[in-house]
């Protein structure tokens, strides 16, 4: 055999030992792949900016019980959330890759009704308005809903207005203006916001109204809490309104409200607890409800919820199960969590009473 023909041969030789080992590392490659679990699929949920922090506790909570052998058969994945307010949450959950939603605008019976939709409350706390006055600390200002309203139709302008000084005669108003920050996406903070505005003045009422989104007089726009909150931190002067808990973390001066009784009330947990304990939870009407609407002396007037919305019929039942595996985290061991951050867990009554509405409103709920 000549030398080219003899390493001609070698090569095509060599070729087929490679070709052989190729295709056994493929095989080894494909049986390992069919060894190995799938990759887990998160839990997706997208809403409210006021809820945002707590369900990103949440999330990491149901995360580190699952890894440390809890009772919940949830999803190594965890909870993948868009804090895109709570208009916008309602929307997406349109999309079939979306588990929840979580506003903190409900919506009425009709409305679920109509959409095949569950909903809940999950967790408690209030909006606060949040002032960038120099030497005005938290819980010092006092502030109406009238003069609020009037504050952001543009009636009162600056800091040191007789209606202001009437309000806070031990407090040296500067002589400044007034930069108003509202929110620019669809919120349920903004519906909380508006619908206190409305109550206490009739102005505010025929001219603007109450919705997650309005036609603002003036002002400029921010959108979700952390962006609100950044706006008002960046303009001496300004003034705003978040949930209470994410403003107190900031730094930010928080004011008393007057409430409907007349009285001036500070924010806090307790006061929200306390306010939402006079509410009337109807399971029977998806428990729409708004704590901003109890007359009560010492309630406060700018209370609010976060809800959950879920399909009742166009979602699988593992897909279901394991979101409410999930939101029975939340009502359980996340209650600690909850407190910590400033809002208010439910309580024990109303989370009873929300389970047994998953019992009977959602596939796979009376496994739970």
């Amino acid at each position: 055999m000549s030398k080219f023909r003899r390493l001609r041969h070698e090569i095509g030789s060599g070729l087929a030992r490679c070709r052989r080992l190729a295709a056994v590392a493929a095989c080894i490659l494909a049986a390992t792949a069919l060894a190995m679990p799938a990759a887990a699929e998160p839990i997706r949920g997208s809403g409210s900016t006021f809820a945002f922090p707590i369900i990103a506790a949440w999330s990491d909570g149901f995360l580190r019980d699952r890894n440390d052998g809890g009772d919940f058969v949830g999803n190594d994945a965890g909870v993948d959330y868009e804090p895109v307010g709570s208009l916008g949450g309602i929307m997406r959950l349109a999309q079939p890759e979306i588990d929840f939603a979580a506003s903190d605008a409900p919506l009425p019976p009709a409305e679920t009704s109509k959409r095949g939709l569950a909903q809940f409350p999950i967790v408690l706390g209030g909006i606060a308005p949040v002032v960038n006055l120099d030497g005005i600390g938290p819980g010092r200002l006092r502030l109406s809903g009238a003069a609020l309203a009037d504050i952001y139709l543009g009636r009162i302008e600056r800091w040191n207005h007789p209606v202001l000084r009437e309000l806070n005669p031990e407090l040296a108003l500067p002589d400044l203006p007034i930069g108003v920050v509202y929110r620019s996406d669809g919120s349920g903070s903004t519906l909380t916001w508006t619908r206190f505005l409305s109550r206490a003045s009739a102005d505010w009422r025929q001219q603007m109204g109450a919705d997650t989104v309005i036609a603002w007089l003036r002002g400029a726009g921010a959108r979700g809490s952390a962006g609100m909150i950044e706006a008002v931190q960046r303009t001496k002067g300004a003034i705003g309104y978040a949930e209470f808990g994410q403003v107190r973390r900031s730094g930010l001066a928080f004011t008393q409200v007057q409430n409907h009784a007349g009285a001036f009330v500070t924010p806090s947990p307790e006061v929200f607890a306390a306010t939402a304990g006079a509410v009337r939870w109807d399971a029977g009407q998806d428990f729409h409800a708004d704590p901003g609407d109890v007359d009560a002396p010492g309630a406060y007037p700018l209370t609010a919820a976060t809800f959950i919305l879920m399909h009742k019929r166009d979602r699988s039942e593992g897909r279901t199960l394991r979101t409410l595996y999930f939101l029975s985290y939340a009502l359980d061991k996340g209650a600690k969590e909850a407190a910590a951050l400033g809002y208010v867990p439910l309580p024990a009554e109303l989370a009873g009473t929300v389970r047994d509405y998953w019992r009977a409103s959602l596939p796979g709920g009376a496994g739970l």
